[in-house]
């Protein structure tokens, strides 16, 4: 993927912020609704983007009602949308459904220092991870990551945890996320990141100050 590519991608990608802001303006309640509500509009348009027969099909109906400026709206977001996307996720789950899913699963289970801490986490260190590692990467591992990469996560990280959950904790949560990010753990690192940042902060923190 070009690095202008991953840049949208990761623009995207950024919106995963709004469930951290979502809890801390409105509460763990409207926060996990509107999870779940946004997990079900995406589950039920999955066969759409996967399915391209399935999408000519829908565009062939909406012809004889919409607007064909409407209809090539439809086609620009189309392209985008296979832009931004990776091979494999072209007819596997989308990162997107991973990531709601994983949110959800962090703000029910968890402490609203944890969600919020490993939901920005997540998505923050992903995204700086991929942008840095592209652009700075000079020392690569075999699977493609970098150092570089790697390190800007962990530094993110360690910012972002560091004001909700204490220095030793934020240490050892960031470089959980980080170990997740770096090896693509399953089913998906949109999923695996968030919950190994949550699980490592609890664990830690019943550990280290036993809360």
């Amino acid at each position: 993927m070009s690095m202008k590519s991953e840049l949208k991608r990761k623009s995207l990608h950024m919106t995963g912020l709004l469930v951290p802001l979502l809890y801390y303006l409105f509460g763990r309640e409207i926060t996990l609704t509107l999870i779940g509500l946004s997990f079900f509009i995406f589950v039920i348009l999955e066969p759409f983007r996967v399915i391209e027969d399935l999408r000519d099909d829908i565009k062939r109906r909406l012809r004889i009602y919409v607007d064909e400026d409407v209809i090539g709206r439809v086609e620009i977001l189309e392209r985008y949308m296979d832009e931004i996307t990776r091979p494999h996720e072209r007819y596997r789950v989308a990162a997107h459904i991973y990531f709601t899913a994983a949110s959800f699963t962090v703000v029910y289970f968890f402490s609203e220092e944890i969600a919020i801490g490993a939901i920005t986490v997540a998505t923050v260190g992903d995204a700086l991870a991929a942008i840095i590692g592209k652009s700075f990467g000079r020392h690569r591992f075999k699977n493609g990551k970098s150092l570089e990469g790697s390190l800007a996560y962990f530094i993110s990280g360690l910012l972002i945890l560091w004001p909700l959950v204490g220095l030793p904790i934020a240490v050892i949560g960031s470089l959980a996320g980080m170990l997740a990010e770096f090896y693509n753990l399953p089913p998906d690192d949109n999923f695996s990141n968030q919950l190994a940042v949550a699980t490592v902060i609890y664990l830690a923190g019943l550990l280290i100050w036993g809360i």
